[in-house]
């Protein structure tokens, strides 16, 4: 199967784009551009408790050694018209998992930053696109090991799907490729590239609203 796969936003209309959503991607990104809390070698993330609660912040490299702290994220998968998911492949020079395939984009909000406006801001950031349709999934919380990096990603992960209509411009040094998959497609993919250590505990935590987006097929 091929790597890349561009976008067609030409494709026949598949999913139901009728909702409002109040996204202002424009705004939204500036209003955060300034909110990093941290220089752009201390990069500061939201400290969470069991409930999800912000208790405090810390440094985003820091967080993820082990044993780790439990720290605010979120994780967004989008898809085109086609109902097929947009994947990227991390660029080989991440700190954090790089050179494998993961979700549409994932990230940490700044302190005080809403979730749903850190994901429309690093999808931009990442991918040169901002999403046409971003719907809150639901939450979920995880403890995993990457053996690789020996780095633990401790998070309290917000999720988000959506709709793609734009071409796809990525970042080379966030995003070495990227796919559009479908359901059975993705399964291959899994079974023949590395994937970062968090992308099935979302995926599966986030298949409900995937289903009302892209339908029944995944």
């Amino acid at each position: 199967m091929p790597q890349s796969l561009p976008t067609d936003p030409t494709a026949p209309a598949g999913l139901d784009t009728g909702l409002d959503t109040g996204l202002d991607v424009e705004t939204d990104v500036d209003a955060a551009a300034d909110a990093a809390g941290g220089t752009a070698e201390e990069i500061l993330l939201e400290l969470v408790d069991d409930e999800g609660v912000t208790i405090g912040t810390a440094e985003k490299h820091w967080a993820h050694q082990q044993p780790g702290r439990l720290h605010r994220a979120f994780s967004v998968f989008l898809f085109d018209r086609q109902g097929r998911m947009l994947l990227q492949r991390r660029a080989l020079g991440k700190y954090h998992s790089p050179g494998v395939w993961s979700n549409t984009c994932c990230g940490h909000p700044y302190p005080d930053e809403p979730p749903f406006v850190a994901a429309a801001r690093r999808t931009a950031e990442e991918l040169g696109v901002a999403p046409a349709l971003l719907c809150e999934a639901g939450t979920v919380r995880y403890d995993l090991p990457d053996e690789a990096t020996g780095l633990i990603e401790r998070e309290w992960n917000h999720l988000f799907v959506g709709l793609v209509t734009a071409p796809v411009r990525p970042n080379p040094d966030e995003v070495d490729d990227f796919a559009f998959v479908t359901a059975e497609e993705l399964r291959e993919l899994e079974a023949e590239r590395p994937f970062s250590v968090w992308f099935r505990t979302v995926f599966e935590a986030a298949l409900p609203g995937i289903r009302e987006i892209a339908g029944k097929d995944w």
